[in-house]
């Protein structure tokens, strides 16, 4: 299938296990129908959704690191390479046969060597050159008969011509033995004398401007003799002249240094500026190997197609993938609030209030009369339970509950017994940096004019909780001075106890803190009992905090 054919099931980045494991049975439902869609993941999987998938046998989703449309996304101009031995009239041809200004130039691998355009062959003919050009270009014999669509009467067609000057024999014979030196090349008619002489000053071709059968026995005899080629041409003295020129390979005018190539992983917004700087109209495209793949031009931008992707666990620009503004959306399911997001065309748009997005995804399987798979039901299950925190979440409905155990049941597990696995794999500590703590579950916010984050992590112990808030709160500090964020907040969740530790920093923190959740004052922490939605308790007390302040 064609890449650009492909439609990609996004969660949020810093995916959860609702947002993996509802792309994957998304991406298997839309599935029965076309096969084109691939679920994907916007950053890396925490330790709860990495057991979940390995516990039912579900691949890793692909990592999308952004949806930004890239030369593999659009038509580009499919050219093969010419070898760098072609006569500048060969390639003059190829161009007009192709209608095109610019050729590539590869080698045997058809890694790229070069490239030549029509400016630099019109150049070499308005160039003026001396009469040792053709052994400059170290001229193939053969692109010498090809040119003059002559016949090689003496010698070997595949030298190639490294010393010696043209010379065309209009003197007498006299005159012509103090011009003629070893190893030049002369152009010459049909007289006698002119052939005898320049074979005999040890030409190293003679180039015949007359019919084969008008060509002595004579002079072949002493050409071969002498170690002389002899080439015969119908063509004029003065059009076989102009045309010896033309016989030059093009590796002698073709550029090979300082070139602009591009990969079909590059970024259209990035080569469209490079583009717009230089007078090239055609640009290569080449593999990680160097080998060709096409040429591009500023006229294939236009026709740039942005990738396609629906959206699942989120509908907010700050959340989802890299490069969405020049993506085209088709669907968004989702159970959060509708935020700041806008399409250009009408789209698919389902928002539930719902404690997790794999309930809807549920509800579609039923909808459209799909059966749903062993694996598909266990993770399902699975992002309910998490979401919710095994129905304990404010967020989570009758409607949840009764999903999950429907599921549950599919996928032959206990749910109790279940969750106390995942949130253990989840809750583990070990080998995690405070960076891969605070960013594992972690979304930006705004309210009004100020912006701000919020992380969470779940936790099974009081005393993991005490023990990292002090090191969460020394990260988040640096971090939040770095990036220039008004405030940041990170809830540690006991899981067992349903009760959250509030570690904040920024202006007015902690104000907004105590007036959202009538908690006292503190330095950077605080026990919120009862609080354990990010998405339905912390975020609508903080942001209505916020704007009771701003009244």
């Amino acid at each position: 299938m064609d890449n650009k054919d492909n439609i990609y099931i996004l969660g949020h980045r810093n995916p959860d296990t609702d947002s993996i494991c509802s792309a994957i049975a998304y991406t298997y439902l839309k599935n029965q129908k076309e096969e084109r869609y691939i679920a994907g993941r916007c950053g890396d999987l925490n330790n709860e959704t990495k057991f979940v998938l390995e516990y039912f046998g579900a691949e890793t989703p692909e990592y999308i690191e952004n949806v930004r449309t890239q030369i593999k996304d659009i038509e580009i101009r499919q050219a093969e390479g010419v070898n760098s031995l072609i006569s500048l009239k060969s390639a003059w041809e190829i161009m007009k046969e192709k209608n095109v200004v610019t050729l590539p130039i590869v080698n045997e691998e058809n890694r790229l060597e070069g490239l030549i355009t029509v400016s630099d062959i019109a150049k070499s003919y308005m160039d003026v050159y001396d009469n040792k050009i053709v052994a400059t270009a170290k001229t193939p014999y053969k692109n010498l008969v090809e040119i003059l669509n002559g016949e090689m009467l003496v010698g070997d067609i595949n030298r190639t011509i490294t010393k010696g000057k043209i010379f065309i024999a209009a003197a007498n014979p006299e005159m012509m033995e103090n011009y003629i030196a070893e190893g030049d090349i002369v152009i010459c008619g049909d007289r006698f004398e002119a052939q005898l002489c320049a074979v005999e000053m040890n030409a190293q071709c003679v180039i015949i401007c007359c019919e084969n059968s008008r060509i002595s026995k004579t002079i072949r005899k002493l050409a071969a003799e002498n170690n002389c080629s002899i080439i015969s041409t119908n063509y004029d003295t003065y059009t076989a002249t102009r045309l010896v020129n033309q016989s030059m390979p093009i590796k002698h005018f073709m550029r090979s240094h300082g070139l602009i190539t591009f990969a079909k992983t590059d970024y259209l917004d990035e080569i469209r500026s490079i583009m717009a700087q230089k007078r090239h109209r055609d640009f290569p495209v080449l593999s990680k190997s160097g080998r060709l793949q096409g040429m591009i031009s500023r006229r294939n931008l236009i026709g740039g197609r942005r990738k396609k992707v629906i959206l699942v666990d989120h509908n907010e620009k700050n959340h989802a993938v890299e490069g969405l503004e020049q993506a085209e959306v088709l669907e968004v399911i989702d159970h959060h609030r509708i935020a700041d997001f806008e399409t250009v065309n009408p789209i698919f748009f389902r928002n539930q209030p719902l404690g997790c997005t794999a309930t809807i995804i549920t509800q579609m399987y039923r909808e459209q009369g799909v059966e749903i798979p062993q694996r598909e039901a266990g993770l399902l299950c699975s992002a309910i339970i998490s979401d919710t925190l095994i129905f304990s979440s404010p967020t989570c409905t009758y409607q949840d509950r009764q999903t999950a155990e429907e599921l549950a049941e599919i996928a032959g597990i206990d749910i109790k017994d279940f969750a106390k696995k995942m949130f253990s794999a989840g809750s583990n500590l070990k080998n995690k940096t405070i960076d891969q703590i605070f960013y594992q579950d972690f979304k930006m916010f705004s309210a009004g004019e100020i912006s701000f984050g919020v992380g969470q992590f779940n936790l099974m112990d009081n005393d993991e909780i005490n023990n990292i808030k002090g090191k969460i709160y020394e990260y988040m500090t640096a971090e939040r001075e770095q990036k220039g964020t008004d405030m940041l907040f990170f809830l540690l969740t006991n899981i067992i106890e349903k009760s959250s530790v509030a570690v904040f920093c920024g202006e007015n923190s902690a104000e907004y803190i105590t007036r959202g959740f009538h908690a006292p004052d503190t330095d950077f922490s605080v026990t919120l009992n009862g609080v354990v939605s990010r998405k339905k308790q912390f975020i609508p007390a903080l942001i209505n905090a916020i704007h009771t302040e701003s009244n």
